[in-house]
């Protein structure tokens, strides 16, 4: 069992085919092509619709709390208008996590 490219959990190893072992974090590093931005409204607490938007892919979610480590602090409900994030560009996504 492994899982694809665009989830949080490619790197973690399954133990025994049956579950996962201690997640592997996947950092995802600034590039000087990263977009600064500050969330609206329609992306307020759905990083899914923003990851939709910007990268064809609503699983890839979870790059923008790798991305930005300390802000927000939860990648849900700290994902709210007015707060601004960095947004790796497609191009440094394919580069980094393979896709």
């Amino acid at each position: 069992m492994s899982y694809p490219a665009t989830s949080p959990y490619y790197a973690t190893q399954v133990v025994n085919q049956q579950y996962l072992d201690v997640m592997t974090n996947r950092p995802i590093y600034g590039d000087s092509s990263d977009i600064y931005y500050q969330i609206s409204q329609t992306f307020n607490l759905r990083p899914d619709l923003l990851a939709h938007d910007l990268y064809g892919d609503s699983r890839l979610w979870w790059v923008f709390a790798q991305r930005n480590p300390n802000t927000p602090k939860d990648p849900f409900f700290d994902f709210t208008t007015g707060t601004s994030i960095y947004l790796p560009t497609q191009g440094s996504l394919t580069l980094q996590l393979g896709l």
